[in-house]
């Protein structure tokens, strides 16, 4: 008996939550892949499912290998897709992004990834937390700021301006800060990014927002702006339709910080995958003038 024997089969079950729809989805019978299960069971000597009539799900045990054994299937099968095909992506490709520029430019441009290419599995997963690519087994990332993880490759793929602003009734209120430390006096909307960013005589300074109003949602942050709560930081794509309307103003624009690099960001020994590659090519043509749209816009 090989040892990968029943390995494809109890990815399948595992994926697929039955035996049925796991033997449909490689073509063989449920039979051939329950002994196939009960086979491997026995050769690791442990339990991976629980079974009832109605169910079937992983043990702890099972859930475990089914990690481990769900990534050497997917680099078994970039290892052949890499030396058969060099052309054509296939499989499996992992994205993870911040939300919003997954849900506004990145997830659309993937998607006509996909459609353009039949023999590709993509998954996104668009999170503000920063996963670890090569731990949790994900192809790409698209990121700003620097690469600091010496396991990863980073191609800048696009850019994004840092605006500084707030509404006319606020500033009418409050006042309009001319130097970056009369912010300290101000109402300050801060969101997911801890500190902002300026650069004073071509040195970066940075400032932490103190305020009432904190989100983690950028459309949320940009409301309690125009609604005159305080002053907020935020990417151009934010704030360049209510700045076109009049419902903002810029401010501190002679120490606007210089553009921040957006990057295709993915694990060293993926760099070579046509999958890979594609999508950080495609990527590369298509990111940057997408956000740069509503600029062209205003």
């Amino acid at each position: 008996m090989a040892s990968w024997d029943g390995i494809d089969e109890f990815i399948s079950v595992a994926v697929s939550g039955s035996f049925t729809r796991g033997a449909q989805a490689l073509g063989v019978s449920t039979t051939h892949v329950s002994r196939a299960i009960m086979a491997l069971e026995q050769r690791v000597q442990a339990q991976l499912f629980h079974r009832t009539t109605r169910t079937v799900r992983l043990t702890d045990t099972g859930r475990v290998f089914y990690e481990r054994c769900a990534r050497i299937a997917q680099e078994r099968d970039e290892a052949i897709a890499l030396i058969s095909d060099q052309s054509e992506p296939q499989g499996e490709l992992r994205v993870t992004c911040s939300t919003a520029m997954g849900e506004r430019f990145v997830a659309p441009i993937i998607r006509r990834f996909a459609m353009r290419h039949p023999r590709l599995n993509v998954s996104i997963d668009l999170s503000n937390r920063v996963i670890d690519l090569v731990g949790e087994g994900y192809d790409l990332a698209v990121r700003t700021g620097t690469v600091t993880d010496a396991r990863l490759i980073g191609t800048r793929v696009a850019s994004r301006t840092l605006y500084t602003c707030a509404a006319p009734s606020y500033l009418a209120a409050a006042g309009r800060p001319t130097r970056v430390e009369a912010l300290g006096s101000h109402e300050c909307i801060a969101g997911t990014a801890a500190t902002w960013h300026f650069k004073v005589d071509g040195q970066e300074v940075i400032h932490s927002p103190r305020g009432r109003f904190r989100c983690n949602s950028g459309h949320a942050v940009m409301e309690a702006c125009v609604a005159a709560l305080g002053i907020c930081q935020l990417p151009d794509f934010y704030i360049i339709p209510y700045l076109k309307h009049g419902m903002v103003e810029l401010l501190l624009e002679d120490v606007q910080p210089d553009d921040e690099p957006i990057w295709a960001v993915y694990p060293q020994r993926r760099h070579l995958l046509p999958k890979v590659q594609q999508v950080v090519d495609c990527l590369l043509h298509e990111l940057g003038p997408a956000m740069n749209r509503p600029k062209a816009e205003a």
